[in-house]
């Protein structure tokens, strides 16, 4: 099932202030969870948004809606990740 991805304007501010190896990390792992939410995702519980998807240290936090829309709210740092 493909999916479409959508990231939040402070996603879209995240992804701008990481290196540029690293966001090309991301931006690759966006690209394989459009497609049948491949990689490591985890669904999160008593958090929103309701899933994450770890790509090094970083996590990526989304929901889905529609079951067939992914919004990334968040792209973080592990340590900064579930405060």
């Amino acid at each position: 099932m493909n999916y479409t991805v959508d990231l939040k304007p402070r996603a879209i501010k995240d992804l701008k202030h990481l290196q540029r190896q690293d966001a090309s990390r991301i931006a690759n792992a966006l690209e394989r969870l459009r497609s049948d939410l491949t990689g490591d995702v985890k669904k999160l519980t008593n958090f929103t948004p309701e899933y994450r998807l770890r790509v090094g240290q970083f996590r990526l936090l989304f929901e889905i809606e529609n079951e067939t829309q992914i919004i990334v709210y968040r792209i973080v740092h592990r340590r900064e990740a579930y405060r």
